[in-house]
């Protein structure tokens, strides 16, 4: 069995430690945890990953967030992986900081990767791990936001939401989304 988990995201030292980039660093910490490494392909830097017979294949698209769709789009066609084995982590401003909810479908909700996947891959059944980063800003003030760093409160927090977050992914490889929804959302 393969799966494709997809972390959004945007290249560039700029943007490494910001809220919007929370798919790449779920990613990242689960290649860490496991010792494996990314390396540049095309349109992702790309790492793999087997548990429990299962062929997980990371990707933290390279084509800035807004376009992400392109990549994913590219990967599962590569891979021959079906649309239902996708799985993105993405930030989310509706949910408080380090709540995690995984979802098989939904909209949007405003999120501009998202809705470039969804204009790709055609609709929104796919399967999204969304990651809270709260919505502590003034009105007008959303893009600075998510395109700040975390507060220090919040770095030290974020291993230990990061762990659970994989947790969720491989989850979702072994005993499938529904499941998994019943088990972690709260």
């Amino acid at each position: 069995m393969k799966y494709l988990i997809a972390g959004l995201g945007n290249i560039g030292p700029e943007y490494e430690l910001t809220r919007h980039n929370i798919g790449f660093l779920v990613l990242d910490r689960i290649a860490d945890n496991h010792k494996i490494e990314f390396t540049t392909q095309r349109l992702a830097d790309k790492a793999e990953l087997k548990f429990k017979g299962r062929h997980i294949h990371l990707i933290k698209p390279n084509t800035y967030m807004n376009l992400s769709g392109k990549a994913i789009a590219y990967w599962l066609q590569e891979l021959k992986i079906p649309k239902e084995n996708l799985l993105v982590v993405v930030d989310d401003l509706a949910l408080p900081y380090g709540t995690l909810r995984m979802r098989t479908k939904g909209s949007a909700a405003g999120h501009n990767g998202l809705k470039n996947i969804e204009e790709i891959i055609g609709g929104q059944e796919y399967t999204r791990l969304r990651f809270g980063i709260g919505n502590d800003f003034q009105r007008g003030q959303q893009v600075d936001f998510v395109l700040s760093n975390f507060s220090q409160e919040e770095i030290k927090e974020l291993p230990s939401i990061m762990d659970r977050a994989e947790e969720m992914v491989k989850s979702f490889c072994t005993i499938g989304p529904e499941r998994t929804m019943n088990f972690y959302n709260k």
